[in-house]
This record gives structure tokens, C-alpha cells and sequence, in this order.
């Protein structure tokens, strides 16, 4: 079964940045799309950011759209999200997610595995 791992979050001041990777263990991502979403108390989980496979289209939330990106390492088989000038209200648990087939990059219930999450806090 694949397992994504995620790593890199943190406590931020506003307006600092950090960058989150996501792994998939024991084997290489080769797939339809990796994406990033995320869900703070109280809210529902909402999309962050993705990127297709294939020929690297990146795609994001209005929200974060200018301040965060998505990138790979294909050597080392992960996915990064930048995070760039930080808001506390980017604060939430932050999971990378893998879809396999073709559809909408936006809808979480369209994706087949997620990582644990990895909680970023942001203090103003």
C-alpha cells in the first residue's frame, strides 16, 4: 500500500517561510497528480495547491496563489510545497495527497492516498 510522508512543518512568525515535502515510501511517484491541501480547526479540509504529473502543470488556491509553490524532485522522489510570506490564517494541518486518475485536481475525495499530515503554525 503506498504511503505518503510528509515532513517540514513548523512554527513560523507571520510573513517568514516554510517549505513542506511529501515522500512516497518504498517506491516512485508515478502518477496522474500530487497535491497539496489542508485543514485548520473548525474548517473543512480545503485544496492548496497540485501538480500533474505529467508535463508539471501546477495549479493553486486563489489563496495562497503568488506565495506558495508546488515543485518535484524526481531524484529524490518528493514533492515540495514552498510557502512564502506566511499569514496566520495559512495556520492548518497540512496533508499531501496522490491522485491516480484523471479529474478534477481540486476535489479531496478525488484523491486515493494521503499522507498523516504535518501541522503549520503561523503567530502573527
Amino acid at each position: 500500500q503506498t504511503q505518503l510522508v510528509e515532513y517540514g512543518g513548523g512554527v513560523v512568525q507571520a510573513g517568514r517561510s516554510l517549505r513542506l515535502s511529501c515522500a512516497a515510501s518504498s517506491r516512485t511517484f508515478t502518477t496522474f497528480a500530487v497535491g497539496w491541501f489542508r485543514q485548520a480547526p473548525g474548517k473543512e479540509r480545503e485544496f492548496v495547491a497540485a501538480l500533474k504529473w505529467s508535463g508539471g502543470s501546477t495549479f493553486y488556491a486563489e489563496s495562497v496563489k503568488g506565495r506558495f509553490t508546488i515543485s518535484r524532485d524526481n531524484a529524490k522522489n518528493t514533492v515540495f510545497l514552498q510557502m512564502n510570506s506566511l499569514k496566520p490564517e495559512d495556520a492548518a494541518v497540512y496533508y499531501c495527497a496522490e491522485k491516480t486518475w484523471y479529474g478534477s485536481l481540486r476535489n479531496d475525495w478525488e484523491y486515493d492516498y494521503w499522507g498523516q499530515g504535518t501541522q503549520v503554525t503561523v503567530s502573527s
